[in-house]
């Protein structure tokens, strides 16, 4: 079990991997959310950290579904895993990651949806329209787009930077990554948060705030727009910053393997 590609057989293999390993962890993630900000629930203002660690165990449990495909749940990962191929002159099947991507992206809808259903009840009660969006997608508390989008590239470096070298440095002996993806969720959203919610993961964002665009929800507002691009692009930057600045490093040093099988192939390509 790991947090690497492994070799899929199939695209659709791939798809139903990462699309189902996605839904678990926005259902999880937007649910923690939603219980701790929405009226009348069990966890109404049990607070960030609860928040934090319910992220945490949301992508253990993704990774844990999608183990078949890696449990990558992130195009900023999966983007960083693809520089590191381009990089290391790796051959790619862009089928593959392009699968890969929209079934992240279609995965954090539906699990947001599910979430949706599953506090119907209290998203219709009467709640401030912005702690409904906020259940949903992130937001900055100081709202300034070039701040805002640097703490998102900055939290998100250190997430795939984790991965890339952590994880890889020993790619078949990572039983535990699920497990240290947990604390390291916890770890970034306890220490780098606070600014913005911490995306970290584009679809994370994008995929719930369509979903909160479409649900009908009494006096939800508007889906804030406007900030939309910030978790989408800061977290695709920090996954490319983060691979072309650790990958040529690690791998001169001879701490990350040069010579490992390419990850976007399907087995026996």
């Amino acid at each position: 079990m790991n947090l690497i590609p492994m070799a899929v057989s199939s695209l659709f293999e791939g798809f139903v991997s990462e699309f189902v390993g996605t839904a678990i962890l926005l259902l999880l993630g937007v649910g923690v959310v939603a219980n701790n900000l929405l009226g009348k629930t069990k966890g109404n203002g049990t607070g960030f950290l609860f928040v934090n660690f319910g992220w945490g165990i949301a992508v253990m449990a993704g990774v844990y579904f999608a183990s078949n495909s890696g449990g990558q749940l992130n195009p900023a990962v999966t983007v960083g895993l693809l520089v590191r191929e381009l990089i290391l002159g790796n051959s790619v099947d862009w089928a593959l990651f392009w699968v890969y991507i929209l079934a992240e992206f279609l995965g954090a809808m539906l699990g947001a949806f599910l979430a949706w259903l599953a506090y119907k009840q209290h998203y219709d009660t009467d709640v401030d329209p912005a702690l409904k969006l906020g259940t949903f997608a992130t937001g900055p508390e100081i709202r300034n787009p070039f701040w805002n989008f640097l703490t998102e590239v900055i939290a998100t470096f250190v997430l795939v930077g984790w991965v890339l070298v952590a994880v890889l440095q020993d790619p078949n002996g990572n039983a535990w990554a699920p497990i240290g993806v947990t604390l390291l969720i916890v770890g970034i959203g306890a220490s780098l948060g606070g600014p913005t919610g911490y995306a970290i993961n584009p679809v994370r964002d994008l995929g719930p705030r369509i979903i909160h665009a479409l649900v009908p929800i009494k006096g939800k507002g508007d889906s804030d727009w406007g900030y939309a691009w910030i978790p989408v692009a800061g977290p695709l930057v920090g996954g490319i910053l983060a691979a072309l600045i650790l990958v040529p490093i690690y791998t001169a040093t001879g701490a990350l393997p040069a010579d490992s099988a390419p990850f976007f192939q399907l087995a026996g390509a």
